[in-house]
């Protein structure tokens, strides 16, 4: 059986490397990495999008850094219980135009007892920036 450590239920120590985890997981851009920290039934909802299995994560995550160049994100712990954590996060990007842009948000993930996220549940913001002041390197 599949395990992703460290398992729930979280205290702080544990909450936060899961936290870290997803960090340094998403900043590789690899869509295929990102998406083994999930259940393969895995449900999302990514701003208006509602995105369900390891399949539609990998791409739903290829089309994402296709459009979004230079991706670096950080993640903050917000909050955790038992199974459950919040982050809030910000990303910076610039497209195809080189337009930059820093996205704000927060998560709700529940994960399996075997620390695999089942669900994830993200609203998120963007907002057009100006190279001099992006502060995500």
């Amino acid at each position: 059986m599949e395990k992703k450590f460290p398992l729930p239920p979280f205290n702080t120590e544990t909450a936060l490397l899961k936290v870290q985890n997803a960090e340094d997981a998403w900043n590789s851009k690899d869509p295929e990495r990102v998406s083994l920290a999930y259940t393969i039934d895995t449900e999302w909802r990514n701003r208006n999008q509602f995105i369900n299995g390891r399949e539609e994560v990998v791409n739903f995550l290829k089309d994402k850094w296709k459009k979004e160049h230079n991706y670096r994100l950080k993640k903050e712990l917000w909050a955790f219980t038992g199974n459950r954590i919040a982050v809030r996060f910000e990303y910076e990007f610039n497209d195809e135009s080189g337009q930059w842009f820093r996205a704000y948000g927060n998560e709700n993930w529940e994960f399996n007892a075997d620390g695999l996220m089942q669900k994830r549940f993200a609203a998120i913001n963007n907002i057009p920036i100006e190279e001099k002041d992006r502060k995500l390197f």
